[in-house]
């Protein structure tokens, strides 16, 4: 049997801080390659310890009890045997021990260095007892089951006393346990690490190892070294101590995570081989630990710097599924959201993100560099939701006197305000305030503030409005309400609710006219509006009262009014009525507005002969004016030609079109017409360039309305021009169009075709097996099977 001794004391003496003098010590060792640890508790007078067992025979708690209470609190303690709690009870102060895995109690009654004679003792009170952690077996022990009919005969050794030398170090050196500085020092290292004074916590360790060389606590002074110069990046200084404690304590329980921080630094410095080394063996020795999913974390960072994304990514995901620490399932779903978000992934980015912010918000801020360029990518994204939902993690978790700490509440308004959260917008937006009175960003906070509720959204009309009136109530004397007064008359005023704005214009005209310039407009707007709305229902008072109460007179210049709802409601014998008494006009400026308006309602009513008549007289009244307001009289006479299907004069008309508009994408149902015109009388030429005309208006506004019938007429024309170059040219141009199954056979049977005419045989034959498989039940793929088979 070899025993391994590695001497890791917590000694502890209570005797200051307790109204007793109380040790309590714990040790570890290892027994045929198996941990196991003792806890030895010793006081001046004897006291109770005793086992509490549960139902399969297992010690389940020992409870030790003491009749003097102690004058401090006790910390609790911990190994991976032991965990240590204290309660105190009716003035009885007790020391409570939990098994991690199996225990089991002895009083120490004798000191084989002085006692002749042992036997064993059923004592219920010791100055000493000891409790032996283990894993399956109790170490160097077998236990027998005396007889009931048994004695106890003391067994006595008084000629052959038992040497007694202690506790041995792992070079088999006596071990002395006494109040030293190294012991002090240590714990001074303890509390620096976790205050995160990393810089004096190396200075410290640097000096007690020099001071106390062969100090009880070396591996643990080793073990603190190479963490402290792992949080400070110092990575060569993690590889070389690393070396050194992977040497020396390989039995320690530490190895794992010193197997984790060494493989990362190699990998930091480059060195991936190396890294793997390391990787493998804490993946494989130690796969339970937690720093083996740290160590998943690690060689995805390193996979990832290598640029292999893929096999970084399912790292990331097994530290994620594999461990039930929080700390480094945040840390994992940090580096997949990461990941996901730079690669477009926005619902899984986001489903991450909501991972980390439930459950460890503060992880942003300790990564916060890289936290504010994964904001960036989120909002870069439009996920607003989640760039908010971090920024507000980092105001809370950041010094408020950080230069980007104003930016970031800001932002988190805003952010918040582009998402359906408008309430946690708004305490931001508040918060600002509140913190940065005056603020490098009030003007822009302001403005998200007051547009917070005023989103464009599908609600419906009177929803919105309703919200608007809630809005009204709740934030009367907020920037917010009067906001929302503006609002709700710009929404009621679009939407014809004229009467409705005027009954609260009071209010809309005592906002600050600073912040809304526009409400006398709005209004007028809105009576103009009241009274075009009577005019259309023939509410004749109701024109006369608005015409009175807004300086509204009723004069020939209402004849404009009359005339506009006339034709919105289509009483076409009314807007007639209107447009001939002004026909005789002597101002030509007015004469030639109602003449065209004349035109309208005849075109309106399908009376084109008189639109033909008509138009002839206001043609050449704006000539010699390119830019009047009427020329749109030129469509209208090719819209009449084409009702009356006059060919000829349809041609004559696209022509003064394209002299008086170009190239309009307006016109292009009008080159399609002209088109069928030259298809109908076989003018080839005719619709080649009407139809060039419209593959370039496409073109030139990526819009392609007309096709594929405007490719594949002139597709044919060129082919009965036996043009097959240019046939050729115009139905490729369709590879590039999103086109039906049944139109992309066509187009790919035609494109074969021509192939073939331009003895191109081999792309022929690719075309028509694109034709079969664009839509294999289509006449095309039956064509283009037909032409393939030949």
């Amino acid at each position: 049997m070899s025993r391994l001794m590695f001497s890791f004391y917590l000694f502890i003496n209570l005797s200051s801080s307790l109204l007793f003098a109380l040790d309590i010590s714990l040790q570890g060792a290892k027994s045929d390659f198996q941990n196991y640890s003792t806890l030895h508790i010793k006081d001046k007078n004897k006291f109770l310890c005793q086992e509490i067992k549960n139902d399969f025979d297992e010690v389940s708690k020992i409870v030790c009890a003491f009749s003097k209470s102690p004058s401090k609190k006790f910390k609790p303690l911990q190994n991976d045997f032991f965990n240590i709690q204290t309660q105190i009870k009716k003035r009885t102060f007790f020391i409570i021990i939990t098994p991690y895995k199996k225990m089991k109690l002895f009083p120490v009654v004798f000191n084989l260095s002085k006692n002749d004679d042992v036997y064993k003792a059923n004592a219920k009170l010791a100055n000493h007892w000891m409790i032996i952690g283990y894993n399956k077996k109790i170490p160097f022990m077998h236990k027998d089951e005396p007889s009931q009919m048994a004695i106890n005969f003391p067994f006595f050794l008084k000629k052959d006393t038992f040497p007694y030398v202690g506790s041995l170090d792992m070079k088999g050196n006596p071990v002395h346990i006494k109040n030293v500085g190294d012991v002090s020092d240590y714990l001074k290292i303890k509390r620096y690490y976790n205050d995160k004074q990393y810089d004096k916590c190396l200075n410290l360790i640097e000096n007690v190892m020099l001071e106390f060389p062969s100090s009880l606590f070396n591996a643990e002074l080793l073990y603190y070294k190479i963490r402290v110069n792992a949080k400070l990046k110092n990575d060569d200084n993690v590889i070389a101590s690393s070396k050194i404690y992977l040497r020396e304590y390989s039995s320690y329980e530490n190895v794992a995570e010193v197997l984790a921080l060494s493989a990362r630094s190699y990998a930091l410095n480059g060195l991936n081989s190396q890294a793997d080394y390391f990787f493998d063996r804490l993946f494989s020795e130690h796969k339970d630990s937690s720093f083996a999913k740290w160590g998943y974390i690690y060689k995805g960072d390193m996979l990832k710097e290598d640029g292999l994304l893929i096999k970084a990514v399912s790292f990331y995901k097994k530290a994620l599924h594999d461990t039930s620490s929080i700390e480094i399932a945040a840390n994992a779903a940090y580096e997949l959201a990461l990941y996901n978000i730079r690669n477009e992934h926005k619902k899984e980015a986001n489903k991450y993100v909501a991972k980390i912010i439930k459950a460890k918000p503060d992880l942003f801020a300790s990564k916060y560099k890289k936290s504010l360029d994964m904001i960036d990518l989120f909002v870069d994204a439009e996920e607003y939701f989640s760039a908010a939902s971090i920024a507000q993690a980092l105001v809370n978790n950041i010094n408020s006197d950080d230069d980007m700490h104003e930016s970031l509440l800001k932002n988190v308004g805003i952010w918040f305000a582009k998402t359906s959260q408008k309430q946690e917008a708004l305490l931001a937006l508040n918060k600002y305030f509140t913190k940065y009175p005056d603020g490098l960003y009030d003007s822009e906070v302001q403005v998200a503030k007051d547009s917070l509720f005023f989103d464009d959204n599908d609600a419906n009309l009177s929803t919105k409005i309703d919200d608007y009136n809630e809005l009204i109530a709740t934030y009367a004397d907020d920037s917010i309400g009067n906001r929302a007064v503006y609002e709700k008359a710009k929404l009621m005023s679009a939407n014809t609710m004229f009467d409705d704005v005027l009954e609260f214009k009071d209010t809309l005209l005592n906002l600050d006219t600073a912040s809304y310039p526009d409400t006398q407009k709005i209004v007028n707007e809105a009576a103009l509006g009241a009274m075009e709305q009577a005019l259309q229902k023939r509410k004749c008072k109701r024109v006369l009262t608005i015409s009175s109460e807004y300086s509204i007179s009723l004069s020939d210049k209402w004849d404009d009014g009359i005339y506009e709802c006339a034709m919105k409601g289509a009483d076409f014998l009314l807007a007639k009525k209107v447009t001939s008494k002004n026909l005789n006009s002597k101002d030509i400026d007015i004469r030639k507005k109602w003449l065209y308006r004349h035109i309208k309602v005849d075109f309106a009513t399908g009376n084109y002969s008189e639109v033909v008549k008509a138009s002839k007289e206001l043609l050449v009244l704006i000539k010699d004016d390119k830019n009047s307001i009427y020329k749109d009289i030129y469509r209208v006479v090719f819209d009449t030609y084409q009702r009356l299907e006059k060919s000829e004069k349809m041609i004559d008309a696209i022509v003064r079109v394209q002299k008086v508009y170009g190239k309009s994408y307006k016109d292009i149902e009008r080159y399609i017409a002209v088109m069928s015109v030259g298809s109908q009388s076989k003018d080839d030429n005719l619709v080649l360039q009407y139809g060039q005309e419209v593959m370039s208006i496409q073109k030139a506004s990526d819009s392609y309305s007309q096709s594929p019938f405007v490719e594949f007429t002139i597709y044919q024309t060129y082919i009965n021009k036996e043009d097959f170059n240019k046939a050729l040219e115009v139905i490729k141009s369709l590879n590039t169009v999103k086109l039906s199954k049944n139109d992309r056979a066509r187009q790919k049977y035609l494109l074969g075709s021509v192939y073939e005419k331009l003895w191109r045989g081999e792309e022929a034959q690719t075309a028509y097996q694109e034709a079969i498989d664009a839509d294999p039940t289509s006449a095309w793929a039956k064509l283009a099977q037909g032409a393939k088979s030949d």
